[in-house]
């Protein structure tokens, strides 16, 4: 997907957004729903007020950031590659990649007692343990 393909999707559905460089700054205040999207363009940025939901997206290119207010569901998701960031306020569910029921990530077995399961998941994916291509 393109970053003008993207801007046409958020238009459509009244999502604001702003241009920061190269970049796609989501800003709406609530819920973004995007389940019909399964690919997204480098250079976005989710920093809208609630929760994100990307169900159906397979993969996400690098430099995707997610700084929003809540939780971020990435159901369908096999892989992730480094420089993809998760600051949300919210837990974040990776079903496809840890193949557990609920696939909440706090909730993940491997998780370190007394380390930030965000802080853990970004150190992760920054060298590259969830980039299957």
């Amino acid at each position: 997907m393109t970053q003008e393909e993207f801007k046409k999707v958020l238009d459509e559905r009244g999502y604001s957004y702003k241009l920061e460089g190269d970049k796609i700054v989501v800003t709406h205040k609530g819920w973004v729903f995007l389940n019909s999207l399964e690919t997204l363009p480098s250079g976005v940025v989710f920093k809208n007020g609630g929760n994100i939901s990307l169900e159906f997206l397979t993969s996400l290119p690098p430099g995707v950031q997610f700084r929003n207010g809540g939780y971020v569901w990435l159901h369908s998701l096999m892989n992730i590659p480094p420089g993809v960031q998760f600051g949300n306020e919210g837990d974040v569910h990776l079903d496809s990649i840890f193949g557990e029921e609920d696939g909440y990530f706090p909730d993940w077995s491997g998780n370190i007692e007394g380390i930030d399961s965000k802080r853990l998941l970004n150190k992760m994916i920054s060298i590259g343990l969830f980039d299957r291509r």
